[in-house]
Formats: structure tokens, C-alpha cells, sequence
């Protein structure tokens, strides 16, 4: 434990040990809320059994909005059902619908069963929202105030909301049948008039985002616009809820780790207390593609052996084409699956991405070919072997390179993540390339060679 005082942390758990209530509470919530998530997290269940009837629902539900959501379930079956449901009823919704949705169906219809009408509600119309769009992501606690209210009942409207609001540094302003006509940031509210209407101090220009565009396009919004808060609205401009900044920190960092795994042919990453069985279940489906686009390769191979008996030495340098073709193709891959996924990729420039990468190619290509054709010249004291393998690497980079580029472009065209386009799965199809350029190429000289 780093960020708190580690005298204090070991005084608040010592005092959880002795059952000192009241030197628990009085130290415990006074730490940040972050801090409190930590040593929840770091005792074992005895102890955090006894946090449960130390720590009121409410305060536990600020601790559980922090934690992990694949590390809720476990921590949810430790708590007595009514305890949990009624802590549950304390999250802001939308914390509280991604815990639930990571739940079994019968948990689930067991909690909001069990837990407040009023609570149940709001999160049964969030639960309905397809998972990783922006209606899965928002939050329906937040503060609206119409057009025709004065500053001064916009300013009680918020001081009766704010309590229950996830923020209040965005007022949104709508009409008599909940269209979103407007914004007002708290700074512009304070300051008005207090008889100017709301209408005349707004911003009527809007930014919203539909209820089922997908969380990365919310993100990507956020991050242009510097928004700390985004509407949320559906087909006809209602206002439904709002996007919070610490729920897009967190698709950030769920998108990363979910593209991380991908490009790494892992179907989710895997966390350091996962069991080998566990691992093994999630990378041995791409490892078993991989490894049947592998055999084709050897199969390929095959094809030339007569190639191979007459040049032995062409066996030597398979890797090292392979392996560029792999690397280029990679690097490629990686600027086109970043720029999909900034969205500095679109129609209109992925023409000049297409020219960049084929023009790459050639330089790196023509480059790594002159220096492969004198150092193999150097070597093996042939000219025409040389040269052979310096064409080689040349159109096996600008292929390669195109490839790493094309692929991912092709599948997010499709609607497939472009992420699929993996690291080990491009380099695979480049080894396949590569060695139908080279054994080709390596049987058209033969004359030569020999």
C-alpha cells in the first residue's frame, strides 16, 4: 500500500481486529474513498465480514462503485442478500447495472427483486440497453432544467437534485416533453441574473450521442469536446441521461485491454491469479487457427522441396524473410488499428494511409534489400543468391506492409473489430506471402543458382 500512510492503514486494520467500532469507522471514512477501496480488497473474508456490519449500505455502495467488476461477485456472495441488494440500491445506476450484468440471470432477478422499488426501476430501464453502447454506459442521476425557469428556480431545482446527481458542472436544459434544447455549465449559472430566463443564457448547441452508438464513439466525443459530461438521447432527441468522464476512463481502459488481447490473439487478457486451466482455455482457440494456418505454410514449403534439393542453402534464409515480413506487417497493423480506433482513419484519408504504407514499403524494402544482397554476396560469394534474397525482402515488405495496413481497414469495413487482424495472425498470413515470393522467385532462378 503506496498512496495512504501505511501507520494508518495498519492502525485501521488493527482496529477492524479488535473489534473497535468506533476507531474503525472514524479512521476508515475519513480515508478517500480509493484508499478505503484498497484495504477492503487487501484484507481476507473474515475481516471484510466484519466491514459489512461495520459500514452502513450506503457506505459501502461508494466503496463497491471502485472495485474491479470482475471482482464484485465474489465479493457480493460474501454479503447477506438484503445487505448486498440494498447496497446496490445505493450505486449510482449505471455502477450498479455493469455489477449486475456481470451476474448470473438468477442473481440478478434476485437482487432487484429484494431491493427498492424506486432503485429496481431505473436499473431495469438501463439493463435493457445492448452491452458497450452509450445507453449501457449512462447514468439517468443527473440535473435538467427547462427553458422558461428563471436562474433563481434553475439554482433551487440543483440544490434540491445535486445530492443525487453523479454531476453538476453541466445543467441540461429541455422542453415541456423532455427534448434537449440546451446546456448551461454551473460557472454561467451561478453568475447570471438571477430573473434571466434559462433560455437566454444557454448554449443551444448541443453535443449529444444516440443511446445506441457504441462506448468507443462516446469516448472519442469526449476526448475531442474535453466534455467532463455528455447527453445522452434517443431517436427523436429526448434527453435519457448523461455520460460521465470516470465511466469513459473506464471504456478507455476496458477498449485498450480488450485491443491489447486481441493483438496479442488472446481472447481476453489474463490476470495474474488466473489458474493455467483458465489461461489455456482462452488463448488455445487462436493458438489453434494459428496453428492450421501454420501447416499451410509447411505445406508450401513442401511444394518447393525439388527447389530445396537443388539449393540447399535456400533453407537457410526462410526466417529471416519470414520473420521481416512478420515484423513489417506488425508495425503496419499496429498505425492502422490506431488510427480506426482514434477515428483518424476515414474516407477520406485512408487513400493517402494505403499510399504512406506502399511508399513505406518500398523504402524499407528497396533499403533492407540492398544491405541482405551484399551481406549474403559477402557471405556465400554468389551475386545471384545475393540478389535473390535482396528482391525477396523488397516485395515481401511492400506485400507485407500492405497487408498489415488492408486487412484491418477490410474489417472494420465489415464491421468485424479490426483488433482480429492480431499480431500473431497477420505475421502467420505474411509467412504464407513471403514464402510463395521467395521459393517462387528462388525456382524462376534456378538456372542461376545452380
Amino acid at each position: 500500500m503506496e498512496h495512504a500512510n501505511e501507520i494508518e492503514f495498519h492502525e485501521v486494520i488493527d482496529a477492524l481486529n479488535r473489534e473497535d467500532i468506533d476507531f474503525f469507522r472514524e479512521h476508515f471514512l475519513d480515508l478517500h474513498p480509493y484508499d478505503q477501496t484498497r484495504l477492503f480488497t487487501f484484507v481476507d473474508q473474515s475481516q471484510r465480514n466484519k466491514i459489512y456490519s461495520y459500514l452502513s449500505p450506503e457506505e459501502m455502495a461508494e466503496i463497491f462503485e471502485k472495485i474491479e467488476i470482475e471482482d464484485t461477485n465474489e465479493y457480493l456472495s460474501e454479503m447477506q442478500p438484503f445487505y448486498a441488494a440494498e447496497m446496490l440500491g445505493e450505486m449510482y445506476a449505471d455502477d450498479a447495472v455493469d455489477v449486475l450484468n456481470d451476474l448470473e440471470a438468477e442473481q440478478l432477478a434476485s437482487y432487484l427483486t429484494i431491493m427498492d422499488d424506486e432503485a429496481a426501476k431505473e436499473i431495469k430501464e438501463l439493463l435493457h440497453y445492448e452491452e458497450k453502447t452509450a445507453g449501457s454506459i449512462m447514468t439517468t442521476e443527473f440535473v435538467s432544467i427547462r427553458a422558461h425557469q428563471t436562474v433563481t428556480e434553475a439554482m433551487q431545482i440543483l440544490r434540491k437534485e445535486a445530492p443525487d446527481a453523479e454531476t453538476i458542472y453541466y445543467i441540461f436544459v429541455i422542453d415541456e416533453i423532455k427534448k434537449l434544447v440546451g446546456v448551461i455549465s454551473l460557472r454561467d449559472l451561478i453568475i447570471a441574473e438571477e430573473e434571466t430566463l434559462v433560455s437566454d443564457v444557454m448554449n443551444d448547441r448541443v453535443v449529444s450521442i444516440s443511446v445506441g452508438e457504441d462506448q468507443e464513439e462516446a469516448a472519442r466525443m469526449m476526448k475531442d469536446y474535453d466534455f467532463l459530461a455528455l447527453p445522452v438521447v434517443d431517436f427523436q432527441n429526448h434527453l435519457l441521461g448523461i455520460i460521465t468522464v470516470d465511466d469513459i476512463v473506464d471504456v478507455i481502459d476496458e477498449e485498450a485491454s480488450e485491443d491489447y488481447s486481441k493483438l496479442a490473439a488472446v481472447s481476453d487478457m489474463d490476470t495474474v491469479d488466473r489458474n493455467p486451466m483458465q489461461a489455456a482455455k482462452r488463448r488455445l482457440p487462436w493458438l489453434i487457427i494459428l496453428l492450421f494456418l501454420g501447416t499451410i505454410t509447411a505445406s508450401l514449403i513442401g511444394q518447393f522441396e525439388n527447389t530445396l534439393n537443388q539449393v540447399a542453402i535456400l533453407a537457410v534464409f526462410i526466417p529471416l524473410i519470414a520473420g521481416m515480413a512478420g515484423n513489417t506487417g506488425t508495425q503496419a497493423l499496429a498505425v492502422a488499428v490506431r488510427g480506426i480506433a482514434t477515428g483518424e482513419t476515414d474516407k477520406q484519408n485512408i487513400k493517402s494511409l494505403i499510399l504512406r504504407e506502399a511508399g513505406t514499403g518500398v523504402i524499407t524494402g528497396t533499403t533492407c534489400g540492398i544491405v541482405i544482397t551484399f551481406i549474403v554476396y559477402l557471405w556465400q560469394s554468389s551475386i545471384y543468391l545475393g540478389l535473390l534474397v535482396g528482391i525477396s525482402i523488397l516485395f515481401t515488405l511492400i506485400v507485407a506492409t500492405l497487408a498489415g495496413a488492408l486487412i484491418p481497414l477490410f474489417m472494420h469495413k465489415m464491421n468485424i473489430d479490426p483488433a482480429v487482424a492480431s499480431g500473431p495472425f497477420i505475421t502467420t498470413i505474411n509467412d504464407i506471402i513471403s514464402v510463395l515470393i521467395y521459393f517462387g522467385m528462388a525456382t524462376a532462378l534456378m538456372s542461376y543458382l545452380t
